[in-house]
């Protein structure tokens, strides 16, 4: 039998009671307000407190490059290229005007001047794409104090250094070894509780209890992200028997999302820790697991949908009709599948604040264990959520118009570009449709009016 000296048993119990006091901490100003949906004000105040260092910091670094003669780097934020919204007819009309004797109107043929705006479209689509640019990390003009965030880091001054080292030590040795103690926290709380709750008889004690787990265990987890989240317009929350569309950024959507409702999920069944909390997940709440054989099958998928939201006693399904993360600069193409069930459709908009953190998900760049990493050594992630009025599928619309209707009311609303394009092109080279199309509207617009005169 080993005897403490007095200097290890002093070590001993000091580490014991530092636990108590951090585990007391936590129980009481993290996990039982998660609990009952209350909060202290502490989050806010810390981003009140950031908010003022950051300006303080930017200030500072505009200043040192002025004082060494440095060119600041401005991202722009609108593109660099003045792009007129004309029609391609009324460009090439101008083209041969300038540069032909024959007009387009009297010359129902190819020439030769025509490719001078094929030329120039390819060259401002090359300089300034407005699809690939959503697949990267949002530029900002200030500096947060973090590296990956603003071209301008670099050595300024001593005072400014010894500040951005101070915020990697709070980041790393403060924030991440809590946060990660939050997410083990939240994510076994759900597991146990989810399973616990699945052994219950169905009833309406069953649901309640349900509810309330999945909510605590989501608002633990928000906290893990240092998550400030404003939501607006609560009155039109999505209801059971409905779906709710999101615009997509991050996986964190969901986290985001459910902490304040109670949603059916949607998507494919994995194995590992994932497929852990599925299981348990699917035992209290009717969740839609798809095997991966089952996924690419679009008839069982919608048969799956639509027997869902036809029982209103079921939760909403919440989906991303994207399909992939976009940098949340822009709203890019819905997928029409669950815009033809015919099912009441609830939009959200989701706005992050990369101020404190970039939420986006590069996929393709980073992996899930990296990807969430990185939004733990973050500051905080502060976000706005505006839940849009329920909308219906008009007589006339297709799946394809109402999907646009609805994409365009969330880009309105969260202040986002609306795009046509399909988030698919991260991965995918541009379908040969597209290019058919250009070539379509080319000899439209060249034999359109010849026709028309001959017609007449």
């Amino acid at each position: 039998m080993f005897l403490l000296l007095p200097f290890d048993s002093l070590i001993v119990s000091l580490l014991g009671i530092s636990l108590t006091v951090l585990f007391t901490l936590l129980l009481v100003f993290i996990i039982v307000p998660a609990i009952f949906g209350v909060s202290f004000g502490i989050r806010k105040l810390y981003m009140k407190t950031l908010l003022k260092i950051f300006a303080w910091a930017t200030l500072r670094m505009e200043r040192g490059a002025k004082e060494k003669n440095h060119q600041l780097y401005k991202p722009y934020t609108n593109g660099i290229i003045a792009k007129d919204p004309t029609s391609l007819e009324e460009e090439i009309k101008e083209i041969r005007r300038s540069g032909s004797s024959k007009a387009l109107d009297n010359t129902p043929e190819f020439e030769l001047s025509d490719i001078f705006y094929f030329c120039r479209k390819g060259m401002e689509t090359i300089m300034d794409d407005e699809v690939t640019k959503r697949f990267s990390a949002e530029e900002l003009e200030s500096w947060n104090l973090l590296s990956r965030t603003n071209y301008n880091f670099q050595y300024i001054s001593l005072r400014l250094t010894v500040l951005w080292g101070l915020g990697v030590l709070i980041r790393y040795c403060f924030l991440l070894p809590l946060r990660i103690a939050l997410a083990f926290t939240g994510i076994s709380l759900l597991v146990v509780g989810t399973t616990v709750v699945g052994y219950l008889p169905n009833g309406r004690f069953k649901e309640f209890l349900s509810k309330h787990v999945h909510l605590m265990c989501y608002r633990i987890c928000v906290r893990a992200l240092t998550a400030i989240i404003t939501y607006h317009d609560r009155k039109n929350r999505p209801r059971n028997g409905g779906i709710c569309v999101a615009n997509h950024t991050s996986p964190i959507d969901v986290i985001i999302l459910a902490s304040d409702g109670y949603y059916a999920m949607v998507g494919q069944v994995h194995g590992g820790l994932m497929g852990v909390i599925q299981r348990a997940m699917v035992k209290a709440c009717p969740h839609v697991w798809f095997e991966r054989s089952e996924v690419k099958d679009r008839h069982l998928v919608a048969k799956r949908l639509t027997e869902h939201v036809q029982d209103t006693s079921k939760l909403p399904i919440l989906i991303f009709p994207e399909g992939t993360c976009i940098n949340n600069t822009s709203v890019m193409m819905f997928k029409k599948g669950s815009f033809e069930i015919g099912a009441t459709v609830y939009p959200v908009a989701i706005k992050y604040d990369p101020q404190f953190g970039d939420a986006f998900w590069n996929s393709s760049k980073y992996g899930m264990v990296t990807y969430l990493l990185r939004m733990m050594t973050s500051w905080a992630i502060v976000c706005s959520v505006w839940y849009l009025p329920p909308m219906t599928r008009e007589a006339e619309e297709d799946a394809v118009q109402f999907a646009n209707r609805v994409k365009s009311a969330i880009a309105r609303q969260g202040g986002l570009v609306d795009l046509l394009w399909d988030g698919g092109l991260k991965r995918e080279k541009v379908k040969d449709a597209f290019k058919e199309e250009q070539q379509k509207l080319y000899s439209k617009a060249i034999a359109g009016g010849h026709e028309g005169r001959s017609r007449s």
